[in-house]
C-alpha cells in the first residue's frame, strides 16, 4: 500500500512534459494510427500495394512529416496535457484533418500523371483513427492525473453553490487543479435556477430540506459560492442552514470585484483566484448589496479641489481619503495625530496615486493654532471631520477628553473653515448621538448642535457661507476597536465569547458602503442638514457571537463558551437612528434621509459649549458632564455613575 502511495505521490508531483516530449508521443500515435488503417486497408479494402509508387514505409515517413508540419502550425503541443480543455481537442482535431487534406490533394495530382502515391481510402481511415488516438491520449492524462490528485492528496468533497457561468468556471477549475484541497462532487441550485440532471458530468441538488441531511449522510461539509450566487443571497437568510449544520461556507477572496459578462472572462477570473479559497467571514454574511451613488454630482464637488481629512489614519478616515482620490482632487491633506497609521497611509497612497498630490500632516484638532497653520497653508476647499474619539466605555472614564476631542476638535475646524472659506464641511457623526445615554453620544450631539447653529447663523449673515454638514451612521464593520475583531481575538485563543447582554443589538455597515453614503450626503446637502442612513436590520449581538463561532470550524456552548457580562457603563440595548421626536424627509438616494431635528440658536448654545469646554479643562468629570446635560436635555445615563446628575 505505501509503494502504491508513493507511486502516486510521485506521478502526481511531476510537473509536466517538455514540447519536444508532447511532440513526440503525438508523433508516435500518428505512426500506429498509420500503420492500423493500413492494416485495415490491406484487409477490408481491394488493396494491392505494389500498384502504389511508394512503398508503405515511404508512405508512412511522409504522412509523419506532413503530420508534424501541421502539428508546428496548430502548436498542438503547446499545451500541459493534464490541462486539456476543448480548444486543445479543436487544435489537434484540426492538425489531423489538414494533413489529410494535404496529403489527398497531392496524392490527386499524382495520380493525374500516373504515379499513385497513397490510396485515397487509407488516408481517411488515418484521419479518423488519427483524432480518436489522439483524444483519447489526452483524455486519459487529464482524468488519470484528477483521478490521482484526487486520491494523492486526500481532497475535502464540497458542493458549488451557483449553476450559472461563475459556478461552472469553479467547478472546472477545482476539477483540474492537481493542489487543490477540494474536489467537487455536485452543484447547488434555488429552484428559480435553471435547473438540469447534471453539471460537467455532477449532479444538480436543490436548495430544500432534504439537501443537508443528504450532505451530512455523505460526509460532503463544504460548499463554496460563486461569485455571482453570492450577489443573489441574502447570506443571514440563505446560508444558514449550512452554517448552523457545522457546514463550512467557502468563497474565492475578493468576489464582490468580479463582473462577469461572459464564461470566458469568469474562467479566467476564477483561474487567478481558486488557489486563494478562503472560508466565508462574518463580514461577508452582513454585508449588503454595493450601493450605487450619483458619482457625476460626487465628481463635480471634488473634482480638482483641496480637500483635508481630520482623523484620517483612522479607519473611517483613510476610507474617505481612498474614495476622494478616485475623483481626482488637486490635493489631499490627512490630517491625523497618530504618527504610524499616518506614516503607512501615506505610503501607500504614494504608490496607489503618484499624480495626485497627498500631503501628509501631524497635527491634533484640539490645538487650534496648529491647525490654523495648515488652513491658512493650503486653503481646503472641501473639509471632512473625522477625527474623534469614539469608545463609549472609555469615554464614560475620561469625559473631559471626550469633550475636548470631540467637541473643542469640531469647534476648532467649523471655526477655521469659516475663516479660511472652505466651501463645505463634512462632519462625521453616530447613531448613539440620538437621545444619548452616554458620554461619547452626548459629546457628538453637542458637536451636531454647534456646527448646525452656526451655519444658520451664518446663512443670514451671508447665503454663500460654508455649508455645514452632518452625517449619522451606527456600527461600522472592521473598524478598529470594533467588536467583530474582538471576537476574533476571543475565538483564536479558545474562548470564553464575551457578550455584554443576550438581548444587545446594533445596527452594522461596511466601511466603504458607509463612506460611500458620506460623499454623496456632501454633495445633496445645502447646509445645516443631519443626513442619517439606512441601517437595515439590527443585528444581535449573541447570533453575532454564534455565527462567527461557527464560521470558525466550532460549535457555541461546547467547543467555545459565551459569557455574559453585563451592560458596560453608558451603553444602550439598542441603537436608534433617529430621536424619538425627530422626523425625516427623503432625498434622491433612497439610502439616505434628512433628519428634523431640535434647532438651537447659536447665541443661546455658543457661551454654554464655550462654559462646557473651560470646565473640562479644569478636569472636572461630574461637572462636565452635569453641563453636557444642560446642553443635551434627552441625555439619560444609563449604567453609570452619571445617573445621579439626571
Amino acid at each position: 500500500m505505501k509503494q502504491r502511495r508513493d507511486f502516486l505521490d510521485y506521478i502526481i508531483t511531476l510537473d509536466y512534459l517538455p514540447r519536444w516530449g508532447v511532440l513526440l508521443l503525438d508523433m508516435l500515435i500518428c505512426l500506429i494510427a498509420f500503420a492500423t488503417s493500413y492494416f485495415i486497408g490491406y484487409q477490408l479494402i481491394t488493396y494491392r500495394p505494389e500498384d502504389m509508387t511508394m512503398p508503405a514505409w515511404q508512405q508512412a515517413m511522409s504522412v509523419l512529416l506532413v503530420q508534424t508540419v501541421f502539428f508546428l502550425v496548430f502548436h498542438t503541443y503547446a499545451g500541459i496535457l493534464r490541462y486539456s480543455n476543448f480548444n486543445d481537442i479543436i487544435r489537434v482535431g484540426l492538425s489531423v484533418i489538414s494533413s489529410g487534406a494535404l496529403i489527398l490533394f497531392v496524392n490527386t495530382i499524382a495520380t493525374r500523371f500516373n504515379s499513385k502515391l497513397f490510396l485515397n481510402s487509407l488516408i481517411i481511415i488515418y484521419v479518423f483513427i488519427g483524432i480518436v488516438l489522439l483524444f483519447t491520449w489526452r483524455v486519459t492524462i487529464k482524468t488519470s492525473f484528477e483521478y490521482m490528485s484526487h486520491v494523492g492528496n486526500r481532497t475535502k468533497k464540497v458542493l458549488v453553490y451557483g449553476v450559472q457561468s461563475a459556478g461552472i468556471s469553479i467547478a472546472k477549475m477545482l476539477k483540474s487543479d492537481i493542489e487543490s484541497l477540494y474536489r467537487p462532487i455536485g452543484f447547488i441550485a434555488d429552484k428559480t435556477d435553471d435547473m438540469r440532471h447534471d453539471l460537467l458530468g455532477l449532479p444538480v441538488y436543490v436548495r430544500d430540506s432534504k439537501l443537508v441531511p443528504m450532505m451530512l449522510e455523505k460526509n460532503i461539509r463544504y460548499v463554496i459560492i460563486s461569485p455571482v450566487k453570492f450577489k443573489q443571497l441574502n447570506p443571514l437568510t440563505d446560508l444558514h442552514i449550512f452554517i448552523d449544520n457545522g457546514i463550512s461556507v467557502l468563497t474565492t477572496p475578493h468576489f464582490t470585484d468580479i463582473e462577469p459578462s461572459n464564461s470566458e472572462n469568469v474562467e479566467t477570473n476564477m483561474q487567478k483566484r481558486i488557489g486563494a479559497i478562503e472560508s466565508i467571514r462574518v463580514e461577508d454574511l452582513l454585508e449588503r448589496p454595493v450601493i450605487q451613488i450619483n458619482t457625476d454630482h460626487v465628481e463635480q464637488v471634488l473634482r480638482r479641489k483641496v480637500v483635508l481629512v481630520t482623523g484620517a489614519a483612522g479607519s473611517i478616515g483613510q476610507e474617505i481619503v481612498h474614495q476622494v482620490l478616485r475623483f481626482n482632487p488637486a490635493a489631499v491633506i490627512l490630517f491625523e495625530q497618530a504618527e504610524s497609521p499616518l506614516h503607512d497611509l501615506r505610503m501607500d497612497l504614494r504608490n496607489l496615486h503618484p499624480d495626485t498630490s497627498v500631503i501628509a500632516v501631524i497635527g491634533d484638532v484640539r490645538q487650534r493654532e496648529r491647525l490654523e497653520e495648515v488652513m491658512r497653508e493650503y486653503r481646503p476647499d472641501v473639509v471632512f471631520h473625522a477625527a474623534a474619539y469614539k469608545h463609549v466605555p472609555l469615554m464614560e472614564e475620561y469625559p473631559n477628553e471626550a469633550v475636548m476631542a470631540n467637541i473643542l476638535g469640531t469647534k476648532n475646524v467649523a471655526d477655521l473653515s469659516v475663516k479660511y472659506d472652505v466651501k463645505r464641511f463634512i462632519m462625521i457623526s453616530t447613531d448613539k448621538a440620538v437621545n444619548p445615554t452616554n458620554v461619547m453620544g452626548a459629546s457628538k450631539r453637542i458637536a451636531e448642535i454647534y456646527v448646525q447653529s452656526l451655519f444658520r447663523k451664518l446663512q443670514q449673515q451671508n447665503e454663500n457661507c460654508t455649508k455645514f454638514i452632518t452625517t449619522r451612521f451606527g456600527n461600522v464593520l472592521g473598524s478598529n476597536g470594533s467588536v467583530i475583531p474582538y471576537f476574533k481575538k476571543q475565538i483564536a485563543s479558545g474562548g470564553p465569547v464575551t457578550v455584554t447582554h443576550p438581548d444587545i443589538t446594533r445596527f452594522f455597515m461596511t466601511i466603504p458602503e458607509a463612506c460611500t453614503l458620506v460623499l454623496e450626503a456632501a454633495t445633496l446637502g445645502n447646509g445645516g442638514e443631519i443626513f442619517v442612513f439606512d441601517m437595515g436590520t439590527p443585528v444581535r449581538i449573541y447570533d453575532l457571537a454564534k455565527n462567527m463561532i461557527r464560521l470558525a470550524g466550532y460549535k457555541p456552548g461546547e467547543d467555545i463558551m459565551i459569557t455574559f457580562t453585563g451592560l458596560r457603563p453608558g451603553e444602550k440595548l439598542y441603537e436608534e437612528v433617529l430621536n424619538q421626536k425627530e422626523t425625516t424627509m427623503p432625498t434622491s438616494n433612497k439610502k439616505i434621509m434628512i433628519a428634523k431635528v431640535r434647532e438651537s440658536e447659536y447665541d443661546v448654545v455658543s457661551p454654554l459649549i464655550d462654559s462646557l469646554i473651560e470646565t473640562a479643562a479644569l478636569d472636572k468629570p461630574m461637572k462636565t458632564v452635569k453641563e453636557m446635560k444642560q446642553i443635551v436635555p434627552e441625555y439619560k445615563s444609563k449604567n453609570s455613575i452619571y445617573e445621579q446628575l439626571d
